[in-house]
């Protein structure tokens, strides 16, 4: 029997900090209370609310992700942007690549592989979730940078692309990369980016390309990791044809 996919974490060091964080200020807390220092209830208050962001960073990645994106993709198709071939840009270990492979026929799935960005992030594990969900043979894996995309222009009914962009460190190599995601979709294609740094950015980029219907909207509680100062925006955007 298969076992069922496995996604794992996303930027785990994020996660565990914060979760360290939580526990060393309750430690602290009682510890001062249980002393008589007034200061504990202080040291409590950071406490419950590290333990809170790291509650909410962690449905985000475990599951409320994969709801919004489920909605989004649902919501792309029952548009009539029903997609022959789609392509997810820094696919990771998979999860928005297998939603993507319900609404098209064919997909792409491009990253770098580092575990910094996911827990386990590899080539290998994620082929073995795409066995595991039954979608390896439409399935296609490539290793490239996302400034540098070794993909034919036009070739993507859908491109989408879930909190990768804002890991290049400059403006001007996720301009690069924005530019090189509209240039591989296909004219009357639809672009779906997730993130949450630069998405206003991102769709003056687009824009600037001549880009159609582009938005930028929040996507709720559901993709805060850690909370609403690190709040997820959905970036859309057509390619006219």
């Amino acid at each position: 029997m298969l076992r069922r996919p496995s996604y794992g974490v996303d930027a785990p060091y994020a996660l565990y900090g914060i979760a360290a964080a939580a526990v060393l200020s309750l430690a602290a807390a009682v510890a001062l209370l249980v002393a008589g220092w007034w200061l504990g209830w202080l040291v409590l208050v950071s406490g419950v609310y590290s333990a809170l962001s790291a509650a909410s960073f962690a449905y985000t990645t475990l599951r409320g992700k994969f709801v919004v994106w489920r909605r989004e993709l649902a919501g792309s198709a029952a548009s009539g942007s029903v997609a022959s071939a789609a392509l997810d840009l820094g696919c990771g270990r998979g999860a928005v690549l297998v939603l993507a492979a319900a609404v098209a026929g064919r997909v792409t799935g491009v990253d770098l592989w580092r575990s910094v960005d996911q827990s386990g992030n590899d080539e290998a594990r994620t082929r073995a979730n795409l066995v595991a969900a039954g979608v390896s043979d439409r399935v296609d894996l490539i290793t490239a940078d996302l400034r540098d995309l070794p993909l034919a222009g036009g070739a993507y009914d859908l491109v989408v692309s879930s909190l990768a962009i804002h890991n290049i460190p400059d403006a001007a190599g996720r301009e690069v990369a924005v530019g090189e995601a509209y240039r591989v979709l296909a004219p009357g294609g639809r672009l779906l980016i997730a993130d949450f740094r630069h998405a206003p950015a991102y769709a003056a980029v687009l824009t600037g390309l001549g880009a159609a219907q582009v938005s930028v909207r929040g996507l709720g509680w559901r993709f805060w990791y850690g909370g609403p100062w690190a709040a997820t925006s959905m970036l859309t955007a057509r390619r006219p044809g």
